[in-house]
């Protein structure tokens, strides 16, 4: 202990600065030490600025709060030193969890973990941290060769038989967060979930032995051992999902012009490779976010969700004339996608992009284009045995898509570690962007295959003189219009996301949209029967007239959300346009019905 350190500082609580005294004199990071010494400094300094003590203290407090929860999705949280935060010393205390977990449920064996990382910040000293816990615990580390997208890392624990997999990342976070995926396969999960996230009880069963690590002295490491995998393993996921292209299209595919944004994050190049390598040849990369940068400059939020996120790839498309707009987030595991659809044109509009008619097509869309090609594909190949599947806050859409190709749909829970896992699934998405269209090379969802089979779509009918739209409007006459979206409340008290749960289900809405509520459903009390979901906190409230509204906690974020769908039937393509008008003032509707029930300042 150094003398900095000695004295608990006056005023702070003795317990807290001894809790953090120990972590500092066990932290392996010289960085984060270094901080937190100072912040303990700063609050109990009595001739300094009573705003900064009393931060100081609420900091530290903060990050003592307890130990970053690991759980089905992995870690994720702040950079910084502290157990509530993203550092070396928490990371190599999960891993010694991770690499115990499995040392237990394979006795006698050698376990094997590919570690991937992508360009945010730490994210290549978390993953040689990890590898260097497996290594020296006897474990066989595979490190993949460079900064790669998710969907890699993924393909990664199937194709070599792994029996884990950790992927440092964290998405499409704020700058300041890192954090820590993790996978099961090879020996520790052989059914439908192989090479998929984990779920319960694999995450709680991590998390004990994670609890069990006393500290980061007593982890075994070592500063070498471990293999890193060549280029080899870029090229035979890029081979698998070529494989998923027909190349009959590769001549419509050169007429198609794509802009591309990566939104600074590690996708760019990967989606270049694939998409020229299945005939594109007119690619427009926005240039100002096509390298990765950890401090993500030109947007507010990496997410192409969020309101001027593709503000960019929008502006070029409009100058460049393009047909079509793919936008990745940070980790390339989700895809965004924009058209040019006359009916979103706004005259008045200040930016060229949406004067000209361009928006983001929502995840429900996307899904249900994709969904169609491809249970188009397998119908093409007298396939019937095969399952699409998406989250119950996704769209019904895909239900009756597979239906008409003779194909089973399922519904899961939330979250890719729950679709990818589906039974005979030959595509699942959810309506947060993500799409897995090759379950067989990823388990999980994939932006970069999901790119690849749009353009293809895209391309195939603009040579039929046609666009996405068209396609959309097809689908509208056969299976009704189906509209989608959300309504969310924040919440700085985490105890009103409960009585907001308990308030809706003691008196949910009588009516939507006027429309008399027939069934709520308890997502925490699941109707027994084969298809019968595991229990999760939410309701499903469906009115006579087919509108469907589910309410849930969200699992990420200080949030209440509400998922609203609304489903009018189209006789013709006539029809779409006013269709589509009253489907959004029914909406709105649902909307206002929703928010007054639960009582929600909307966000």
């Amino acid at each position: 202990m150094n003398d900095r350190t000695a004295a608990a500082p006056a005023g702070l609580d003795p317990e807290l600065a001894a809790r953090v005294r120990a972590w500092i004199d066990d932290d392996p990071d010289p960085q984060t030490a270094r901080h937190l010494a100072d912040l303990l400094d700063l609050a109990g300094d009595r001739n300094g600025d009573e705003t900064m003590r009393l931060a100081a203290r609420q900091e530290l407090a903060d990050r003592f709060a307890g130990f970053l929860e690991f759980g089905t999705a992995g870690l994720r949280g702040a950079l910084g030193g502290g157990p509530n935060r993203m550092n070396r010393a928490v990371v190599i205390r999960t891993a010694a969890g991770l690499l115990r977990y499995l040392t237990d449920t394979l006795p006698g064996a050698r376990p094997r973990v590919v570690i991937g990382y992508d360009a945010r910040y730490q994210s290549d000293v978390f993953a040689r941290d990890t590898a260097a816990v497996v290594t020296a615990g006897g474990g066989e580390a595979l490190l993949l060769p460079r900064l790669l997208p998710t969907p890699v890392l993924a393909f990664a624990v199937r194709h070599l038989g792994a029996d884990a997999g950790v992927m440092v990342t964290a998405s499409h976070n704020p700058p300041q967060d890192n954090g820590y995926k993790v996978y099961l396969g090879g020996r520790v999960v052989t059914d439908a979930g192989q090479g998929v996230q984990i779920v319960p009880p694999h995450d709680a069963e991590i998390a004990a032995r994670i609890a069990q690590v006393p500290s980061v002295t007593s982890v075994p490491r070592v500063d070498s051992g471990w293999t890193v995998l060549g280029e080899e393993i870029v090229d035979a996921y890029l081979a698998a999902v070529g494989a998923l292209d027909d190349p009959a299209d590769a001549p419509a595919r050169a007429r198609l012009r794509v802009v591309t944004t990566s939104l600074h994050g590690v996708g760019g190049e990967l989606l270049r490779r694939a998409l020229t390598a299945a005939g594109h040849t007119d690619l427009h990369p926005v240039p100002e976010q096509a390298a990765p940068d950890p401090a993500f400059p030109t947007v507010a939020f990496p997410n192409p969700e969020e309101p001027g996120a593709i503000d960019l790839a929008l502006a070029l498309a409009e100058e460049v004339g393009a047909d079509l707009v793919i936008a990745n987030d940070p980790d390339a595991d989700r895809c965004a996608a924009a058209v040019r659809d006359p009916r979103a044109a706004v005259p008045t509009a200040s930016s060229t992009a949406r004067a000209a008619g361009w928006r983001m097509l929502h995840g429900d869309e996307v899904g249900a284009l994709l969904g169609e090609d491809v249970a188009r594909r397998a119908a093409a190949a007298g396939r019937t045995d095969g399952v699409l599947a998406s989250s119950i806050v996704s769209s019904r859409l895909l239900a009756r898509i597979a239906a008409e190709h003779g194909l089973a749909h399922r519904s899961t829970l939330t979250g890719f570690k729950w679709i990818a896992r589906v039974e005979g699934l030959i595509f699942g998405y959810e309506e947060a962007l993500g799409y897995c269209v090759a379950p067989d090379v990823v388990r999980d969802k994939d932006g970069l295959s999901a790119a690849l089979l749009l353009t293809g779509l895209a391309a195939r009918v603009k040579a039929e003189g046609r666009t996405l739209v068209d396609v959309l409007d097809d689908l509208a006459v056969r299976h009704g219009l189906h509209l989608t979206d959300q309504l969310s409340a924040r919440f700085t008290d985490l105890a009103a996301i409960g009585a907001t749960m308990a308030r809706v289900r003691s008196a949910p809405p009588a009516t939507l949209a006027g429309s008399p509520v027939a069934s709520v459903e308890d997502l925490a009390r699941p109707a027994p029967g084969p298809d019968a979901l595991p229990p999760t906190e939410g309701l499903r409230l469906l009115a006579e007239d087919g509108t469907r509204v589910v309410v849930r906690p969200s699992g990420t974020e200080p949030k209440v959300k509400c998922y609203l769908e609304v489903i009018v039937p189209v006789a013709s393509r006539a029809e779409v346009d006013d269709a589509r008008r009253a489907a959004r003032a029914r909406l709105d509707a649902v909307r206002a019905d929703v928010a007054a029930a639960l009582g929600l300042a909307q966000d």
